[in-house]
């Protein structure tokens, strides 16, 4: 059974030959990420960098991914002459077809939007305004928001016409919550937010690909919703925060999971014993006898201070307690 369809399978609950895995940190990669031409956060080894909407983002001495800094709509009279990102420029895709011939054979091949909507929007407006506009400047927001969908839906549309059936899933970013909660009410975010993802997974499932959420922090109100619009495969990073056996029981069998240890309670600081046993409890709860686990590292490399040897304990642990091997 190649990668992608051990990955599929997974998604899918149709029972996968072993523990899918996307650890790009000891170089164990069941996917392959074809990269488009997204500038993101620019080089992470500069003090500063601009991305493709003009947000500048700044970096401490270690390499890191940084902080956006300067916001270009932080007042909104710089809308008037604002340039919004053209989707549709050519070299946004080149050298796509080159990555995919040299990487892409037996692996589960997915494509990425960096930063989709609630965070492209707190970048170009700041984010104290953002949660302010959604009260104060409906409008505007709204506006703002429907422009960032609309760039959205069309690089899914060309990324599509130039891959069509050759790719199988698609990975967003949108931070949602602190530990304690998410920033805006469950009334709110369905409001505002749940239609524009839904247009924007859906034009995702036309395309035939599956769908993979990322969010940091406590954001158990929304994981109904998200599932409900469409989402696949929900990549959290700090199940500790969200509660594993609680997710589990909720949850279980619904969606897909892609997680790992939680990265700031447990591998940074817990003992080996206690991160072997956090990994036999993610798989005890968060998977099914058919599925819904994808062992998935957090692609920081060093930066949140996590040895290297606390990742093979991890590592190890999953693949020891792997559900599916076993059948």
């Amino acid at each position: 059974m190649t990668g992608r369809e051990v990955v599929r399978r997974a998604i899918e609950f149709r029972n996968p030959a072993r523990l899918p895995i996307r650890f790009g940190y000891f170089g164990i990669d069941d996917t392959f990420y074809l990269k488009w031409n997204q500038i993101g956060a620019g080089d992470e080894n500069t003090r500063q960098s601009y991305d493709e909407w003009g947000c500048l983002w700044e970096r401490s001495e270690q390499a890191n991914i940084g902080q956006v800094k300067g916001h270009p709509l932080l007042d909104w009279d710089n809308l008037k002459n604002f340039k919004f990102p053209d989707p549709d420029d050519p070299s946004l895709y080149s050298g796509m077809e080159k990555q995919y011939r040299e990487n892409a054979e037996g692996k589960y091949v997915f494509v990425e939007i960096f930063m989709l909507l609630f965070e492209r929007l707190h970048s170009l407006r700041g984010f104290s305004n953002v949660l302010m506009d959604l009260y104060v400047e409906p409008q505007k927001i709204a506006y703002l928001a429907d422009k960032i969908v609309e760039y959205d839906l069309e690089i899914i549309k060309n990324i599509d016409q130039r891959f069509h059936g050759r790719i199988d899933g698609f990975y967003c970013t949108d931070d949602w919550g602190t530990e304690l909660n998410t920033f805006i009410s469950l009334e709110m975010w369905n409001d505002f937010f749940k239609p524009r993802y839904k247009k924007i997974f859906d034009a995702c499932k036309k395309a035939g690909w599956h769908v993979w959420f990322h969010s940091c922090g406590k954001v158990n109100n929304f994981i109904s919703g998200l599932i409900d619009i469409g989402v696949d495969v929900l990549n959290f990073q700090q199940p500790r925060v969200l509660g594993i056996e609680e997710i589990g029981k909720e949850y279980a069998g619904k969606v897909c999971f892609a997680s790992l240890c939680d990265i700031q309670h447990t591998l940074p600081f817990k003992s080996d014993e206690e991160i072997i046993e956090e990994a036999k409890l993610l798989l005890d709860c968060w998977a099914t006898d058919s599925g819904g686990f994808i062992l998935m590292d957090d692609g920081n490399g060093e930066a949140l201070g996590i040895p290297a040897s606390k990742r093979k304990v991890m590592l190890d642990a999953f693949l020891k307690y792997d559900p599916y091997r076993k059948k």
